[in-house]
């Protein structure tokens, strides 16, 4: 009786006072849990171990999630989660009982196909789906009571160096994702009120991209789509939140002396063996996944300005070129400059991460040059500009400015084309240069539609993009940094926010190499990514991949220019005729070359004299050969792994439950959404600001408390140990 007078509180905690939900700090921000014997049980329970072995600038990454169902009856699971938006995912094993299974790579429909089929049939099954290339959704079929089901990750990555230190991100949470009215829709079908897309609790379904299928005809729907964000739960009982659901461990071989090693994001403790390596874990030993980690590390030995790395195998040979910048000769011109800012003031901004942006304003608009002219243009459901025209930086105009950055509030959507649209519309000054700062947390889901009026829109304008949050949109902003030719910032708005957005005011500068061409020499080089090489900024590397076709010594030469003068960087370099060491070279290759499509679909390029959707058709084509030929997740592609026994034999009554994940540290409930109404064509509820929850959500928190009570019916001893 004591158990469900407990889980009774539990359900009646959600109750809306005066029509909203209670308050409770970031830090509890979680999911649905009840104690059982002092014991917290979520629904279904998650536990995740990331393993990262970092050599050099090359990272591999094995993430293992543990799903465990404390019920007395299955269920089937779903769970978004983030990954590196560079992420190479090239394999996945899968472990119920005593079978270990090896996931296999197919096209999405035979993938999706494969599960439904194992999941009727009552077997153990796990299918990995990718939304964008940090986004992803497990899959788990028939999650028996008292046996776990295990699924490892592996993916390589590249450390990018950013501001002079190496910075490894891992990411931890998916943020909300607001949609635009009419994005994502397919043809035919009824456009969404915008908002956010909830689960769905009457289908125990998550919505989202089942209809996208590697053979059909290329269509916008398919990159526009999200899945359903899962619930996020608030609890108003602190002692009944797991704040242990992750562990990660990462060790480092740099090659040279390590200088300094530390994360802003999370404690940790940190061993070195030796000058070269180190060892890296969390100081709690385990964490609530409710911010993404970052590692920053420097290194003491000189570094080289070029380096480079190469495999061969049957498939052929392929390399990994990484550039440095020359050192920046003093500029002796100043030109006068546009600065242009472009706040994002959307609800999921409100609180910490707006107040971050306005202190970084305050650190810029000290910092503009007397020949300078600056703009602030604020965008939430419509765009609003601080003046009509550029105003000059005098001190009169910078107090004006800063006065009205200090009114601002994040309240509203996040229609950031109207943003885009009012920064870049207006003429440049005559003899100025254009450079745009974006500062959002990207939380919306018509990434394509934004790059691609990125990029329409330009005109020779420099834009960067600055992400404010703990978990935010890396995927877009990276996009943005890419698009707009200049770089991507991350301002955390739980850290010193004044000191943070100093050095990033800082930043504000022009590239050191532009033009960057490089002759390969005799060694036939192809297929390279980026196939359009970006300028390099101080204090950044960059990574040039591509195949080659002849082994042996070469001389390649790298040109570009500094501040307009002609420079050259000759490099000797050997190509192996074969190789025991670099598996993952090809693999960064190939997921690189994706990245390269992908951004040719979402910026709607096609070849010259060639209709964009038949262009549109091949990149997809080719994006899938990819996936399949190097066992790489995309859109099109996906693992999916099956048991070979059956463990349940009431598959056809199964429910699906999300797993829930927490609210993101420092973002406020207003990023979450209030009710506007129902969707007519999916039944899931869109959702614009906040409120307490629908119906579909109370039916869903019933279906949960009743799969709870009877398991708290069950005889004592039932219970298997997890």
């Amino acid at each position: 009786m004591n158990k469900i007078r407990l889980l009774l509180i539990s359900l009646l905690a959600w109750l809306p006072l005066n029509g909203a939900l209670a308050i409770v700090p970031d830090d509890l921000g979680g999911r649905i849990e009840a104690k059982i014997d002092g014991k917290p049980v979520t629904f279904p329970l998650l536990k995740t171990d990331i393993d990262a072995d970092v050599q050099g600038d090359l990272a591999t990454v094995t993430v293992t999630q543990t799903f465990a169902n404390p019920l007395n009856q299955a269920v089937n699971a779903t769970y978004l989660f983030p990954l590196n938006e560079t992420a190479a995912v090239n394999a996945m094993v899968m472990e119920v009982g005593d079978e270990r299974v090896q996931a296999k790579i197919q096209r999405i429909e035979e993938a999706r196909a494969t599960f439904k089929k194992a999941q009727s049939e009552g077997r153990s099954a796990a299918l990995l789906t990718q939304h964008r290339p940090n986004m992803f959704t497990q899959d788990i079929a028939n999650l028996m009571p008292g046996l776990p089901i295990k699924v490892t990750l592996t993916y390589a990555q590249t450390v990018p160096r950013v501001d002079g230190a190496y910075e490894l991100v891992v990411p931890l949470v998916v943020g909300p994702r607001y949609q635009p009215q009419g994005a994502g829709v397919a043809p035919g079908e009824t456009a969404p009120r915008g908002g956010i897309q909830h689960w769905d609790a009457k289908t125990g379904t998550s919505g989202g991209a089942t209809r996208t299928d590697s053979k059909t005809a290329y269509g916008q729907w398919e990159v526009e789509q999200l899945p359903a964000y899962p619930p996020v739960f608030e609890l108003s009982a602190p002692d009944q939140i797991d704040p242990e659901r992750v562990g990660l461990a990462i060790h480092i071989n740099a090659g040279m002396a390590i200088n300094t090693i530390e994360s802003r994001t999370h404690p940790i403790t940190t061993q070195t063996p030796d000058q070269e390596k180190a060892e890296i874990c969390l100081t709690s030993g385990r964490t609530l996944d409710n911010r993404d980690f970052v590692l920053r590390y420097t290194l003491a030995g000189a570094r080289t300005q070029a380096g480079l790395l190469a495999y061969r195998d049957q498939r052929g040979g392929f390399f990994s070129l990484l550039l440095e910048p020359p050192q920046v000769p003093a500029e002796n011109e100043i030109t006068p400059r546009e600065m242009v800012f472009v706040l994002d003031c959307s609800g999921s901004m409100d609180g910490l991460p707006i107040e971050a942006s306005k202190a970084f304003m305050r650190a810029a608009l000290r910092k503009l040059r007397p020949t300078d002219s600056f703009r602030i243009i604020r965008f939430s459901d419509s765009a609003n500009e601080f003046s009509a025209q550029p105003l000059p930086a005098t001190p009169q105009n910078i107090a004006a400015g800063l006065r009205y950055t200090d009114s601002l509030r994040g309240e509203g959507g996040t229609e950031m084309s109207t943003g885009i649209r009012q920064a870049l519309a207006p003429s440049v000054p005559e003899g100025a240069i254009r450079l745009v700062t974006f500062l959002t947390d990207g939380y919306i889901g018509n990434e394509a539609e934004i790059l691609a009026l990125l990029k329409a829109n330009l005109n020779g304008a420099r834009l960067y993009a600055f992400g404010v949050g703990t978990g935010i949109n890396r995927y877009l902003l990276s996009e943005m940094g890419k698009v707009g030719r200049g770089f991507t910032r991350t301002m955390d708005p739980t850290e010193d926010v004044e000191k943070v957005a100093s050095e990033l005011a800082d930043r504000l500068q022009s590239p050191v190499l532009t033009d960057i061409q490089i002759d390969w020499g005799g060694m036939e080089a192809s297929e390279i990514s980026p196939n359009a090489i970006p300028d390099l900024f101080a204090g950044q590397s960059l990574r040039i991949q591509g195949r080659y076709n002849r082994p042996g010594p070469h001389e390649i030469t790298v040109r570009g220019l500094v501040h307009g003068r002609p420079a050259t960087l000759p490099l000797k370099i050997e190509l192996p005729e074969s190789s025991t060491q670099g598996e993952a070279v090809p693999i960064i290759w190939a997921r690189s070359v994706i990245g390269d499509l992908q951004y040719q679909l979402t910026t709607g390029g096609h070849r010259p004299g060639q209709e964009a959707v038949n262009n549109k058709e091949a990149l997809k084509q080719q994006i899938t050969d990819l996936g399949l030929n190097f066992s790489l997740v995309t859109p099109w592609t996906a693992f999916v792994a099956v048991s070979e026994k059956i463990y349940n034999t009431n598959a056809a009554n199964t429910p699906t439950l999300p797993v829930a994940v927490p609210q993101v540290k420092g973002v406020s409930e207003r990023a979450y959404g209030e009710p506007a109404g129902t969707v007519p064509v999916t039944g899931t509820v869109a959702f614009t600001g906040h409120g307490g929850p629908e119906p579909e959500t109370w039916f869903g928190l019933m279906l949960m408390g009743w799969l709870l009570a009877g398991f708290l019916m069950r005889k004592p001893g039932a219970q298997r140990a997890y």
